[in-house]
């Protein structure tokens, strides 16, 4: 039979080492800057922060391309909660947009915050359409999804 015979000094130095490693994970755990996307404080609401964001890009022939997008630009929300959606117009003047199978229609401005409250009766995949970013030529297609589960 053989045993494991370890030096009080060994039992010290795994012992300090196991130590510092749990304090350093608690400390870059609780040091973490998080900022989410989605808010679940609240049991009535349930509230998704988005922006308006841009690409641009030049080609080979110097031409400049750009692209918009909604960010985050697919979000999963329950079906049958009450939904708040806070998009705030970051790039581009303005972005009138439509929430398809909804009768839900707005306008995102630079600078400044949109509000929209929805609740989705029904399960599937809905799409937040800027009608401005429509196609490629267009600088599009502009369109989130919001996944209804």
């Amino acid at each position: 039979m053989k045993f494991l015979v370890l030096k009080k000094s060994s039992l010290i130095v795994i012992f300090f080492t196991l130590l510092i490693i749990s304090l350093g994970s608690i400390w870059a755990y609780k040091s973490q800057n998080s900022y989410p996307t989605v808010s679940l404080d609240s049991a009535d609401v349930q509230t998704f922060e988005l922006v308006t964001g841009e690409f641009k890009s030049k080609t080979a022939d110097g031409r400049e391309i750009e692209s918009y997008r909604w960010d985050p630009g697919t979000i999963v929300v329950e079906k049958d909660k009450r939904i708040q959606l806070r998009i705030h117009g970051v790039n581009g003047k303005a972005h009138p947009f439509h929430i398809e199978g909804t009768n839900i229609k707005g306008t995102v401005e630079k600078g400044k915050e949109t509000v929209v409250d929805v609740t989705f009766s029904k399960e599937g995949t809905y799409r937040i359409i800027c009608e401005t970013h429509t196609t490629m030529e267009q600088s599009g297609p502009m369109i989130g999804y919001i996944i209804v589960d």
